[in-house]
């Protein structure tokens, strides 16, 4: 028996109607154990025993794609023992290097005044002699 997988597909879709055909879709395959769709990322997770590859089947009518496999549950991380020097350290040279990032950007803009103008657009069109295309012999 295949593992509980995690599958986020990218889907092209346009409006609550899509949404629901998509979920009607999906929801008559086996082996689903949750389904949740994301309107504004047009995302759809699914969550169970299923082929990614079934899913996608289904769903090409919406241009769908995998965005990201892999198992149901993430595996615990355990946090690295932090050490009062070196985190000092690092926050020190994080510190200097965005008083440089910001050094750097206003020596840009000084440089350059800040008067900077729309750029100008210039229409050329053809002119022929015949504007109509029609020439009589």
């Amino acid at each position: 028996m295949p593992e509980s997988v995690k599958v986020v597909m990218k889907l092209n879709i346009h409006d609550n109607e899509c949404k629901r055909k998509i979920l009607k879709a999906v929801s008559g395959l086996l082996g689903i154990d949750s389904l949740a769709f994301e309107m504004k990322d047009n995302t759809l997770t699914i969550v169970g025993d299923v082929d990614a590859v079934k899913i996608t089947n289904k769903l090409k009518k919406w241009n769908a794609f995998i965005h990201t496999l892999g198992p149901a549950k993430e595996p615990e991380k355990k946090e690295p023992e932090k050490k009062g020097g070196e985190d000092e350290e690092a926050k020190k040279k994080k510190q200097e290097e965005e008083e440089a990032i910001k050094r750097l950007i206003e020596a840009y803009c000084c440089s350059r005044g800040d008067h900077s103008y729309p750029t100008q657009r210039l229409c050329i069109h053809a002119v022929e002699e015949a504007p109509t295309g029609c020439v009589i012999c």
